[in-house]
């Protein structure tokens, strides 16, 4: 199977510097990743049928309400979810089914939560709202230390109520040791809950039994992560947690019965679906997973570790390129995600330029993780407190961050080496254009604008 043959828009070419095109290679797979086309196909045929789910008595309806249903089942089965005791709850996307259960867990004074400093601001923000949050922290490969996360757990016990951490760094693409921070938490009575979103593309996700002290309480990740961008995510876990805990967002669809004074609310996961759920979306992310399946999880993570291998044997010998994380390739730790800079340029001068000359998308920045790439950064405080300062003041010509290369399944050997040629090129200073910095937004673009470039796209 050509893999890159079974995605939407392999073949785009983009505009580049000088009014020709290039063939469009994505390199930004950790942020979103374009559709498969048996994704799309799928929609289509469903759009015949397509219709509201649940109480409705016409055909198309009740179809609509089994393959919502279906839905469900393909995604607990596809990370192994016990359907006796967990449930499956539809959302838009991942930061708002990691607010649904930080809204929803019932905390008291004293409790706490432990996150980590690799966290996406998804997996951070929303227990700062909640509790008193502490933080594993990171070494100086960027990976987390576990030694301070058992510290952690020895100086607060029973108190700590909830450990939550990313399966695998959106920044580093380093791996976590889930079912060992699973095992640890669980010592004291914790919960664990894993922000799943950029590991389930690449690597093969198992919750385990609920009696394993290795078990995943929950997990969250997204569709548009996975070849399925059609605004859906998931969130799975315990049918008592969802059945016990207020529902966090309410109107139809969720209820029994509602009279003047009383509401009561249908079992979880209905309870916690306010609203017409995004069928469309459920359809697109139960695809993919049939696809990934097809696949096999085994032959993606073997093509990713091969590419990534190769591009970290290549930009390792260009002398003016800093890797942040682990250099090395290894299938236990890390995806296929390197975060560099190039010395005496712009994070975002890089990324204009690999898009501008070369038809090569990358992401630059700090990639929500702030916290995370202060720290890979070294950045003392008063730097920290200087960039903020601008930031405030409407300048992010100055903003710290890296250059986030990405890989896709789709992603081939001749993509590899057309980023190592470029990055080869503008660490040479074989730049073509004369670029100009946004400063209230931090972007560079040609002085000379965008070559007439006119979209290909119109509504």
């Amino acid at each position: 199977m050509n893999l890159k043959d079974i995605v939407v828009g392999s073949d785009t070419r983009a505009p580049i510097s000088g009014g020709s095109t290039l063939r469009y290679i994505n390199f930004d797979n950790a942020a979103t990743t374009p559709p498969f086309k048996k994704v799309m196909e799928k929609i289509n045929e469903f759009s015949e049928f397509y219709s509201s789910v649940h109480r409705g008595s016409g055909f198309k309806s009740n179809l609509s309400t089994e393959v919502y249903e279906q839905c469900k089942e393909i995604v607990m089965d596809f990370v192994g979810a016990d359907k006796e005791v967990n449930i499956a709850i539809f959302l838009k996307n991942a930061t708002e089914a990691l607010n649904k259960v930080a809204n929803m867990f019932n905390l008291c004074e004293g409790d706490i939560i432990i996150c980590s400093r690799m966290e996406h601001h998804s997996n951070d923000l929303p227990w700062r709202r909640k509790a008193e949050v502490h933080y594993i922290d990171i070494d100086e490969n960027g990976e987390l230390n576990l030694n301070h996360f058992e510290m952690l757990l020895k100086l607060y016990g029973k108190r700590v109520k909830l450990v939550t951490v990313t399966g695998a760094s959106n920044v580093t693409g380093y791996i976590n040791p889930i079912h060992e921070i699973a095992k640890l938490a669980h010592s004291v009575g914790a919960k664990l809950l894993i922000d799943a979103s950029q590991l389930v593309a690449h690597r093969k996700l198992d919750v385990k039994d609920d009696n394993n002290e290795s078990h995943l309480d929950f997990i969250v990740f997204s569709g548009h992560k996975l070849y399925a961008p059609f605004g859906t995510a998931v969130v799975i876990g315990p049918k008592e947690f969802f059945n016990t805990a207020e529902p966090d967002t309410v109107g139809g669809g969720m209820v029994k019965i509602v009279t003047d004074d009383l509401v009561y609310w249908e079992e979880s996961p209905t309870k916690n679906e306010a609203g017409t759920p995004n069928l469309m979306g459920a359809v697109a992310l139960a695809t993919a997973i049939k696809q990934i399946n097809d696949i096999g999880m085994v032959n993606i993570e073997a093509h990713e570790y091969f590419l990534t291998k190769h591009l970290l044997h290549h930009i390792k010998k260009i002398d003016k390129i800093r890797i942040y994380g682990s250099t090395e390739a290894d299938k236990e730790k890390r995806l296929g995600v390197v975060a560099f800079n190039i010395d005496g340029i712009s994070h975002g001068l890089v990324a204009a330029i690999l898009s501008y000359e070369y038809g090569i998308a990358v992401r630059n920045g700090c990639f929500c993780s702030h916290p995370y790439v202060f720290r890979l950064l070294n950045l003392s405080s008063e730097e920290i407190q200087s960039h903020r300062l601008s930031i405030l003041d409407n300048d992010k010509s100055k903003v710290p961050g890296l250059v986030r290369v990405s890989l896709g399944l789709y992603n081939t050997l001749e993509d590899m080496n057309e980023l190592v040629l470029a990055l080869n090129n503008i660490s040479e200073g074989k730049i073509m254009e004369k670029y100009t910095i946004n400063k209230e937004q931090g972007v560079y673009i040609p002085e000379n604008g965008y070559f007439g470039f006119s979209s290909p796209f119109k509504l």
